[in-house]
């Protein structure tokens, strides 16, 4: 499972390189990844430092750290 989880960040990191800020159903949406993927996979770069997330009246939006 860990190869998976490691895999699917991999994934959300190349779609947040190619694209500045998304919300979590856009990240579902054009990753393909299944909604438990994604996350274990956001927890993942989050834990790592790479990615900023920050909660607004829509929710939550996902960005690489320092772009």
């Amino acid at each position: 499972m860990q190869k998976q989880i490691g895999d699917a960040a991999g994934i959300t990191w190349k779609y947040l390189d190619q694209h500045t800020e998304s919300t979590l159903s856009e990240l579902k949406q054009a990753t393909k990844l299944s909604e438990q993927l994604l996350l274990m996979g956001l927890g993942w770069l989050a834990r790592e430092e790479k990615v900023d997330v920050v909660q607004d009246k829509k929710g939550l939006k996902v960005s690489l750290r320092g772009r």
